[in-house]
């Protein structure tokens, strides 16, 4: 959306200027002028990047931008857009119509980076655009999935029930999101925290300790040679060393962008035991969860599998959905086709043939999720549970060894030849 520098009149009779966004200057007079701004001059912007939302104050002194160097850090939070979709729908539900809605939510929402569109869609929906079209128009907040529901609703009558469905779905979702990530923490602290202790002593600790070994000219038990020899290869060649790590992991990076080692990375996730079957289940239960939901809300089986595939991180998965789509356009069943990728486990494909026999795929789809949910938040629960005897298992054998190549020539010093 093009920028626009302008110049006015503010609501106290002050000048006002400032920068926004619009399709054109005749859409910025009329925002600006619903909020108190009368536009005397405007002219594309040349700034590169958005400024604060500019408004005018009913009983202040001229035009102030509003701030928030948190949200313009970190962006639109998908808690935002659950709160915004759920509060939305309690709205409707209340009898107060969408565009009076959106006014109330755009007056107490905080963060600029969300309530800027937020304005510009207010403003498009007074002005006759439908809801759907004007959220299709900030891809980077409302992605596709989120848009093809509220059109379904919109077409449908019934957008208040779509924004409840959609918003228990983004909650639903965030919560998985949550456990796996939560999942992870302690094993990445662990591992930040060893690394950080055992590289310390390493590079200062160490070297003072074995110098006295040195100067014996002794010959040291193989343990604490190791000991030396990677204490000395750590501190002599560091820069080189976190130099071959920081190429490796930018090579690594690079080839999982590209098509083929994407697809390579993630069959080989797939095939890891228990990850893979992990791995496997969530993007299962995401899926599920996505087409189910969207199916719910009217919209097409077609759209909804193009949307649910992308919900999916395994381009494996992802892949076999695709097939799947291309199979039900030719009037193949979706559980049929889901079968024979051999991605999907087989009691997620049995339910989803139960559910089109009794034409009630959007409820079994709901179970599938749910069943999986629950079997990943299990397993979730007993990997951190495993995960950290053994991390500090691990790291106290470290610690271990290294006194025990230390203190093992001191106690046997006299006896050295």
């Amino acid at each position: 959306m093009p920028m626009w520098a302008y110049k006015g009149i503010g609501a106290t009779g002050k000048a006002a200027s400032g920068v926004r966004d619009a399709d054109s200057p005749k859409v910025l007079r009329q925002v600006l002028r619903k909020e108190g701004v009368i536009v005397t001059d405007c002219e594309p912007s040349k700034q590169g990047a958005k400024g604060a939302a500019v408004g005018g104050k009913a009983a202040g002194a001229g035009l102030s931008k509003e701030v928030d160097l948190g949200a313009m850090f970190g962006g639109v939070k998908k808690t935002e857009i659950a709160n915004f979709t759920r509060q939305l729908a309690t709205l409707l539900k209340s009898g107060i119509a969408l565009a009076e809605a959106l006014g109330t939510l755009f007056e107490q929402t905080e963060n600029v980076r969300f309530k800027v569109p937020l304005g510009e869609i207010r403003t498009q929906v007074n002005e006759g655009t439908s809801f759907g079209d004007a959220l299709a128009k900030h891809p980077k907040i409302f992605e596709e999935l989120f848009v093809s529901m509220v059109r379904a609703g919109e077409i449908a009558g019934n957008l208040d029930a779509v924004l409840d469905r959609l918003a228990d779905f983004l909650e639903g979702s965030q919560k998985l999101k949550s456990k796996v990530q939560s999942a992870m923490i302690y094993p990445i602290i662990m591992v930040v925290v060893g690394v950080g202790i055992m590289g310390l002593l390493m590079v200062a600790v160490i070297p003072e300790i074995t110098k006295m070994f040195k100067s014996q000219h002794k010959t040291l038990p193989v343990n604490t040679r190791f000991l030396i020899w990677f204490s000395d290869t750590l501190r002599n060649h560091l820069l080189l060393i976190v130099l071959g790590w920081t190429g490796a992991i930018w090579g690594f990076r690079a080839w999982l962008k590209s098509p083929g080692g994407r697809q390579s990375w993630d069959r080989f996730v797939l095939r890891l035991p228990m990850i893979g079957d992990l791995a496997r289940k969530i993007n299962v239960a995401r899926f599920a969860r996505t087409l189910g939901t969207m199916l719910q809300s009217g919209v097409p089986m077609l759209r909804a599998l193009d949307t649910a595939k992308q919900i999916m991180g395994n381009v494996i998965m992802r892949k076999a959905v695709e097939d799947a789509k291309q199979a039900v356009t030719e009037g193949e069943s979706l559980a049929v086709t889901l079968k024979r990728s051999g991605q999907f486990p087989a009691m997620m494909t049995h339910m989803v043939a139960v559910g089109e026999r009794a034409g009630a795929l959007e409820q079994m789809l709901e179970r599938v999720a749910e069943t999986y949910e629950t079997e990943v938040d299990m397993r979730l629960g007993r990997a951190t549970a495993m995960l950290e005897p053994l991390m500090l298992v691990g790291m106290g054998g470290t610690v271990s060894f290294i006194v025990f190549s230390i203190l093992q020539p001191i106690m046997a010093m006299g006896q050295f030849k």
